[in-house]
C-alpha cells in the first residue's frame, strides 16, 4: 500500500531547476534512502515530503491521518531550554516517568548525559543528536531524516541502524553512509538530472540495477543513432513527402533527431597533486593534553611515514580534533613536542568552517592560488572548479547560495588547490555526496603524501586507511593495523579473551591445570607461545596472499561490470567471485590468528 506519492513534481530556484516532472512513491513499512550529487535537491525533496515546502508543479499525496516527523540538517533549539525539556516539549511522547525515562536512555546512548544542560551550550553535533532523539521519540508513521548519521560515532551508528530496522513505520532518509544504507534501506531513490529513479533494494542492489539501467539507456541510444543515420541518408536523397507513408517517415526522423540522448552522470574529477616532501615528516613525541579535569591525550608518540594512511576513531569529544590541531600547529600540547619537516605543507579540511558567504565562489578559490601544477599540466582556478562540478555560471555566484554539501565540496577544492603534501581530513564524509566520496577515495589512492583522517564513516575508513589509532580510556591512544573492520575484529577478539577470564568459566579450570603442572615440575620454565617454522613462513607471505586475492576480486568486479548483459558469463563470474571471497575470509581469519600469536 502506497502511503506517500510524489507525482510529477517540478521545483526550481530562479533559473536552477532541481526537479522536472519527477515521481516517487513510498509503501508502508519501507525504509527509503535518497541519494544524489550535492545540490540536486535531496534536502528540498525531504522538506516537500514533510510539508515544509511545496512543489512549483505536481503534487505530493500522503495517506489520510499520516503523521510525519522531520529531522532537519541543521536543527535549532531554544537557548534557555534544558536538553530534557527540548526533547519532551510539544513532542507527544508518553506522559509521566516512562516517557522521560525513555528520553534519558536514548540521550545516554548518544552521549548526552547532563540532562539539565542548557541548549545554548551544545555543539552543532550535540544539537543534531538531540534532534534525532526528539524525532525518534515522536509517535509518527513516517520518519523523514536529513543526514541522521552525521556526528554519530561507530557504536551510535550501529545503535541507530538497529533502531530503524526494528521500527515498524516507514523511513525516508538522506545519508551518505554506505554501510548504513546497505543495512537499513529497502528502497533507494536516486535524484539525477531532475528525475527520480527508484529501486526496490538496498545500496548494493542499487549499484547493480543502476549499472543495468545505464547500459540499457546506452544501448537504446546506439540503436537511435543507427536508425537516425539510415533516415538521414533517405532524407539527403531528396525524398519528397508525397505520400502518407513518406510523411510518417519524415516525422519519425524529426522525432528521433529531437529526442535527447542520455546525459552522463557528472562526477567530481580529481588528479593527485602535492608539493615535494623531504626526508623529515611529522614526529610527535610524548604528546599530552588536558582540558580541566579531562585527560584527552596522554603520552602519545608517533612518526608519520611517507604515504602513511592513518585513521583516528573514538567517541565524540574524546580529543580527535584537538590532536589534529596539535599536529597542524593550531594548538600547543601541554607536554611533549611536535617536529615538522621544513618541506611539509599541511592541507586541513576542517569539520566546521564558516565560509565567506558574500564572496564569489571563484574568488574564494583564487585566494589559495590562481594556477596549480597537476600531472596533466598547469590548471587554473576556474578549470579546477569545473572538475568539482561548479559550472561557469556557478563560479560567479555567491557562496551563501550554495547547499551545505556544495560548500563542503568547495572547501575540499580550496584545500587541494594549495597542493599540500599532508592532508588532514576532519570528518570529510559529512555532507559530501556518495559520488564525490568515491572520487575522493580514488584520489587518496594515488595521493603522493600523508593522509590523516578523523571519521565515523566505516566504509571510508575501510576503503582508504591502512592504520587506525583508537582513542581509549584516560587519554590513551592505541594503534591497530588495517582498516576499520580490522580494528573492530581485533577489539572483538580482545573482548572475548577478557570475557573468558570471568569467574566460573572454563578458563578457571585451565588455570588450575596449569598450576598443577607447574608444581609437578618446578624445573620447567613456562614457555610463551611461539610461531612454528611453517607458521613463520606463512606469516611472512599471508599479507601478500590477501592483497593478491583482493586484486583478483577487484578485477572480477570489473569483468562483471563489462558483462552485465551476458547472464551466463555473469553467473560464471559471480560463482568465481563468491569462491574467492570465501577464500579471502578464511585468509583474514588465519592472518588474525597468526597476528595474535606473533604479538604474544
Amino acid at each position: 500500500m502506497n502511503i506517500l506519492t510524489v507525482d510529477g513534481i517540478t521545483k526550481a530556484y530562479g533559473e536552477r531547476k532541481l526537479f522536472d516532472k519527477a515521481s516517487f512513491f513510498l509503501q508502508e513499512g519501507e525504509k527509503a534512502g535518497i541519494i544524489g550529487v550535492n545540490g540536486t535537491g535531496k534536502s528540498t525533496l525531504l522538506k516537500m515530503i514533510a510539508g515544509l515546502e511545496e512543489p512549483d508543479e505536481g503534487s505530493i499525496v500522503r495517506a489520510s491521518h499520516m503523521v510525519i516527523s522531520f529531522l532537519p540538517q541543521h536543527p535549532v533549539f531554544a537557548d534557555d531550554d534544558t536538553v530534557l525539556e527540548a526533547v519532551l516539549e510539544k513532542n507527544g511522547v508518553r506522559d509521566g516517568r516512562e516517557g522521560e525515562s525513555e528520553a534519558k536512555a536514548m540521550m545516554t546512548k548518544l552521549g548526552i548525559t547532563d540532562f539539565s544542560e542548557k541548549c545554548r551550550y551544545l555543539s552543532g553535533g550535540q544539537k543534531k543528536r538531540l534532534a534525532l532523539i526528539k524525532v525518534l521519540l515522536s509517535p509518527s508513521d513516517i520518519l523523514v531524516l536529513d543526514e541522521p548519521t552525521n556526528h554519530l560515532d561507530g557504536k551510535m551508528a550501529d545503535w541507530l541502524e538497529d533502531t530503524l530496522k526494528r521500527r515498524r513505520g516507514s523511513v525516508v532518509m538522506v545519508t551518505h553512509d554506505r554501510y548504513f544504507l546497505d543495512s537499513v534501506a529497502t528502497r533507494i531513490a536516486e535524484i539525477d538530472q531532475g528525475h527520480i529513479y527508484s529501486y526496490e533494494t538496498n545500496y548494493s542492489g542499487f549499484l547493480e540495477l543502476k549499472m543495468q539501467r545505464e547500459e540499457m539507456e546506452l544501448a537504446s541510444e546506439r540503436k537511435r543513432q543507427s536508425i537516425l543515420r539510415t533516415e538521414l541518408e533517405w532524407v539527403r536523397r531528396g525524398a519528397r513527402a508525397r505520400s502518407t507513408k513518406q510523411k510518417a517517415r519524415l516525422e519519425r526522423y524529426e522525432e528521433l533527431k529531437n529526442r535527447k540522448a542520455p546525459v552522463e552522470e557528472q562526477q567530481v574529477e580529481l588528479s593527485s597533486v602535492a608539493s615535494r616532501m623531504g626526508r623529515t615528516t611529522i614526529a610527535l613525541s610524548h604528546i599530552a593534553k588536558v582540558y580541566g579535569d579531562r585527560v584527552l591525550i596522554k603520552d602519545f608518540s608517533y612518526i608519520f611515514l611517507k604515504n602513511d594512511r592513518v585513521g583516528f576513531v573514538g567517541k565524540n569529544g574524546c580529543g580527535k580534533t584537538t590532536l589534529m590541531k596539535i599536529i597542524s600547529g593550531q594548538c600547543a600540547p601541554d607536554d611533549g613536542t611536535v617536529e615538522t619537516g621544513s618541506t611539509i605543507k599541511i592541507g586541513y579540511y576542517v569539520q566546521e568552517c564558516e565560509l565567506p558567504g558574500e564572496n564569489r565562489v571563484i574568488d574564494y578559490i583564487r585566494e589559495a592560488a590562481e594556477i596549480v601544477e597537476m600531472p596533466e599540466g598547469k590548471i587554473t582556478a576556474a578549470r579546477l572548479l569545473e572538475k568539482f562540478l561548479f559550472s561557469g555560471e556557478d563560479q560567479y555566484g555567491l557562496i551563501n547560495r550554495l547547499s551545505g554539501g556544495e560548500k563542503r565540496r568547495l572547501l575540499l577544492c580550496r584545500v587541494l588547490m594549495e597542493a599540500p603534501n599532508v592532508l588532514i581530513l576532519d570528518e570529510p564524509t559529512n555532507d559530501l555526496d556518495i559520488a564525490t566520496l568515491s572520487i575522493l577515495e580514488s584520489y587518496l589512492d594515488t595521493f603522493p603524501g600523508i593522509v590523516l583522517a578523523v571519521s565515523h564513516d566505516r566504509y571510508f575508513l575501510d576503503r582508504t586507511m591502512r592504520r587506525i589509532f583508537a582513542f581509549e580510556e584516560e587519554g590513551k591512544i592505541r594503534q591497530y593495523e588495517g582498516g576499520y573492520s580490522d580494528y573492530l575484529l581485533r577489539k572483538s577478539v580482545e573482548e572475548e579473551q577478557k570475557g573468558s577470564g570471568a569467574p566460573g568459566c572454563p578458563k578457571d579450570r585451565t588455570d588450575n591445570r596449569e598450576q598443577k603442572a607447574a608444581k609437578s615440575d618446578k624445573r620447567q620454565t613456562p614457555r610463551k607461545p611461539r610461531l612454528s617454522y611453517k607458521e613463520m613462513k606463512e606469516y611472512e607471505t599471508i599479507e601478500e596472499d590477501i592483497a593478491a586475492l583482493e586484486t583478483e576480486i577487484g578485477e572480477l568486479e570489473t569483468e562483471i561490470s563489462k558483462n552485465a548483459s551476458d547472464f551466463i558469463k555473469l553467473q560464471e563470474l559471480g560463482n568465481r567471485k563468491e569462491k574467492l571471497e570465501t577464500e579471502l575470509e578464511e585468509k583474514m581469519d588465519r592472518w588474525m590468528y597468526l597476528e595474535e600469536l606473533a604479538a604474544k
